[in-house]
C-alpha cells in the first residue's frame, strides 16, 4: 500500500485526535516501518489494518465510520493536489464510472507499483450508476466515502447503498441514484 495513505492517514489521526493518539496507535501496533512512512514508500496493507483497529479501540469508532471519515479527508489531498483529475469531469455520475478507465490510470502514472481495487461498470444511465468494487482489503467504506465526497464537489446529492456480495467486502455492489 502506498506510503500517502499512511501519511495522510495519520494526519487525519493528529488533526481530529491528536498526536498522543498517534503515537498510542503505532505504539500498540507490530510494525516493520516502526511507524515511518514516506508518502512514496510502499507499506504492508496489514500495518494500515493495526492502525486502524488500534484507532477503532481508542475511539470507539467502528472501522467502517473512520474509513468514511478518512476518506472524506483523502478527498480534500486529491482535490488540492491533483486539481486537473477533478476539473476534467463536469458530473459525479461520469467521474465515477470512469474510476478504472481514467482515473485509476492516471494513479498507476504517479504510482507504478499501486494495488489498486477494480470498479467495474455494471449499468450506467445519466442520473445512476451501478458499480462491483472488488479488492482483496476490504476498504469498500473508503470507497463509499470518496463517492459522497464525489457529489459534495459537484454539488449534486445521491442515495448509495452498499451490497456485500461476499461477506469479507472483498467484492461489494454500490447503488449509486442522484437525487434530484
Amino acid at each position: 500500500m502506498k506510503g500517502i495513505v499512511f501519511t495522510e492517514f495519520l494526519d487525519l489521526v493528529e488533526d481530529k485526535f491528536g498526536l498522543e493518539m498517534v503515537d498510542r496507535i503505532i505504539s500498540a501496533s507490530t510494525l516493520d516501518s516502526e511507524g515511518v512512512y514516506t508518502a512514496v514508500g510502499t507499506y504492508s496493507f496489514s500495518e494500515m489494518l493495526q492502525l486502524l483497529q488500534h484507532l477503532s479501540e481508542n475511539t470507539g469508532i467502528s472501522i467502517d465510520n473512520l474509513l468514511l471519515v478518512y476518506a472524506e479527508h483523502f478527498f480534500a489531498v486529491l482535490k488540492k493536489s491533483y486539481p486537473g483529475l477533478l476539473e476534467a469531469y463536469k458530473d459525479p455520475i461520469e467521474m465515477i464510472s470512469s474510476i478504472e478507465n481514467h482515473i485509476h490510470i492516471e494513479v498507476k502514472k504517479i504510482y507504478p507499483d499501486a494495488e489498486l481495487p477494480t470498479f467495474e461498470v455494471v449499468d450506467k444511465t445519466e442520473d445512476s450508476l451501478i458499480l462491483i468494487y472488488k479488492s482483496s482489503r476490504a476498504m469498500h467504506h473508503f470507497g463509499l466515502g470518496l463517492m459522497n465526497k464525489t457529489f459534495e464537489h459537484f454539488n449534486s446529492k445521491a442515495t448509495i447503498e452498499l451490497e456485500k456480495i461476499k461477506a469479507d467486502g472483498t467484492e461489494v455492489r454500490f447503488v449509486i441514484q442522484k437525487v434530484q
